[in-house]
């Protein structure tokens, strides 16, 4: 996905959550600063393309689901559902993350060699100088919602979950597995339920896209924005 295609739906985003891009683009600077080494994309769209890929979400339900998860080729897992996966023996392909709540499982998987993709918005500026530093640069795939900035891409996304969606698209997943996944989660706030209907709003945009049915969406879609 170009940017150009990107940018009005961010502005909607920035618009409905009240934030400001200024400060969205001031992450994504510093995270070109914290980072030595280009993250190799075309080494991991090998691994990937023309796979099952299970997006693994952090919803309440993972732990009863997470064999779903294991039997795919690949796992992408969003944020706390990477610890998860681990704890029960699935391995992780690509973690994605804004660091906002186990950052020390993100620098332990890129220092052992596991990809992370690391987002960088406006509220995370003090978590991307104090961890980044600590992640090995060539394993830490940088991500903004905002313009791209090499080496600080933008894949489409907002959430954890979705962007993991977008990131198995961009690089030529022919399957995407949902798996934790729960858009009416009666335990989050206000903010992350309205997050969640972003999150499905996008998936229905990029279900689209594909040209594909994804079940997880089944009573949930949402009008895909334009």
């Amino acid at each position: 996905m170009n940017f150009d295609e990107w940018e009005p739906v961010y502005e909607r985003i920035l618009a409905d959550f009240g934030f400001e891009r200024a400060a969205d683009e001031r992450a994504r600077d510093v995270c070109r600063s914290l980072l030595d080494d280009a993250f190799d994309v075309e080494r991991l769209r090998g691994a990937v393309a023309g796979s099952t890929v299970a997006v693994v979400g952090a919803a309440p339900s993972l732990g009863a689901e997470v064999d779903r998860a294991a039997d795919a080729d690949c796992v992408f897992a969003a944020s706390t559902a990477a610890d998860v996966c681990l704890d029960h023996g699935v391995d992780v392909d690509l973690m994605v993350t804004d660091l906002d709540k186990n950052p020390e499982t993100a620098a332990a998987l890129t220092q052992r060699g596991t990809p992370v993709a690391a987002h960088a918005h406006g509220d995370n500026v003090a978590l991307l100088r104090e961890w980044l530093p600590r992640f090995t640069s060539e394993t830490t795939l940088p991500t903004t919602q905002a313009a791209p900035a090499p080496p600080v891409v933008n894949l489409g996304g907002f959430t954890d979950g979705d962007r993991a969606a977008f990131v198995a698209d961009h690089l030529g997943a022919d399957v995407l597995r949902f798996v934790g996944w729960d858009f009416a989660d009666a335990s989050v706030d206000e903010t992350k339920a309205k997050k969640l209907r972003w999150a499905a709003r996008l998936l229905t945009w990029l279900e689209s896209r594909r040209g594909d049915h994804f079940p997880v969406l089944d009573g949930h879609r949402e009008p895909a924005p334009r």
